[in-house]
């Protein structure tokens, strides 16, 4: 779980809403925003367990959190058919079924409060704030704002027409203009509600613009054009003494082990070293993994990426071509190809140009 450097931040920003009533009710204000977004996400939580979705990772904004999912499969039940309702649903329904729960528990416990009277949200009023921080989170998330549940809605309905970066981009593009919308109306209705939701959408949505460039990237680059073709292996027969020194002589920090043209292992610099400490000289064969993934040439980036995040440990994906090993893709030279790619890529546009013009 990773939190949005802007979350705690808003702590500040409450401070700052209470004024005279002081820092423990400015506070109090943070810590009623956190409870309507802990209600939200243990519902989606719960609900993205009903389903069987696996998630990797959730980034919590004051508006809600961000699925990050495992597994392509968990993706895909996440935006189709009748796990994309339950999803969108789950939050909105537990912000406004806990608000009416708790308008009754205070209504029932003291008839008094006024629970319609402004401000519906404020440091003086944390009761009548519990009430309505959570009725308008979930009030908020039918907007058609991606990432809001009503956008991932819209997202997912012009999925189904255009595609997913197409229709990423124009959820995302959407969100924008609502939530450049929410702030100008903040400001003429001296709102700071308003203000705050319309930046975090905004937030929100360039997040999902970025996710969807690494995602077209990933998906339209293949092995062959980031793989290390000059890469030394190692054989199940050669000494840990001898394989340490060919780790000496190169920059690897994990080795194939090839048996004649065949992969039957793999074996890092450090597993050399501390089998060379612990147990003596003795063969690779005893030292090395056999737990390894492999790729093909023309598989993309992104299902290789998916490949190394779902492997325990895994540093290292040999590419192999008719059972021979023709290159290898590690997480340490895997930014430095990319980024030696993105440029030999653009040099190769303004060739075209020249050549054109």
């Amino acid at each position: 779980m990773r939190v949005h450097v802007f979350f705690p931040l808003l702590a500040l920003v409450c401070l700052a809403l209470s004024g005279s009533d002081g820092i423990g009710r400015g506070l109090g204000l943070f810590v009623v925003l956190v409870a309507a977004v802990v209600v939200r996400e243990t519902a989606r939580l719960l609900v993205a367990a009903w389903l069987g979705l696996r998630l990797r990772a959730i980034l919590l904004l004051p508006i809600g959190g961000m699925f990050a999912y495992a597994d392509p499969e968990s993706q895909e039940s996440s935006s189709q058919g009748g796990g994309q309702f339950a999803m969108a649903l789950a939050g909105p329904l537990a912000n406004v079924a806990t608000a009416l729960l708790l308008a009754a528990a205070f209504l029932g416990a003291s008839g008094d409060i006024k629970l319609f009277a402004q401000p519906w949200i404020s440091a003086g009023v944390l009761v009548r704030s519990m009430v309505w921080m959570q009725a308008g989170l979930g009030f908020l998330h039918l907007m058609p704002a991606y990432p809001l549940d009503a956008g991932r809605l819209l997202r997912g309905g012009y999925a189904r027409k255009l595609g997913f970066a197409p229709s990423a981009r124009a959820a995302s593009g959407i969100s924008q203009v609502l939530a450049l919308t929410a702030m100008v109306a903040g400001m003429l209705l001296h709102s700071p509600w308003l203000i705050i939701a319309g930046f975090f959408i905004m937030i929100g949505a360039q997040i999902e613009d970025q996710g969807v460039f690494f995602q077209t990237v990933v998906d339209t680059v293949h092995m062959r054009e980031v793989m290390l073709t000059d890469f030394a292996t190692l054989s199940p027969s050669d000494t840990l003494a001898d394989a340490l020194v060919r780790c000496v002589h190169s920059l690897q920090e994990d080795f194939p082990v090839v048996r004649g043209p065949q992969l039957v292992g793999i074996i890092s610099r450090q597993r050399i070293v501390d089998a060379l400490r612990n147990d003596g000289n003795g063969y690779v064969q005893a030292a090395m993994s056999k737990a390894f993934q492999v790729a093909r040439p023309e598989d993309t980036l992104g299902t290789t990426i998916r490949r190394i995040q779902t492997g325990r440990g895994l540093s290292l994906i040999p590419i192999t071509d008719s059972g021979r090993v023709v290159g290898i893709v590690s997480v340490q030279n895997l930014m430095s190809a990319m980024s030696l790619l993105a440029e030999q890529r653009r040099l190769e546009r303004e060739e075209a140009r020249e050549r054109d013009s």
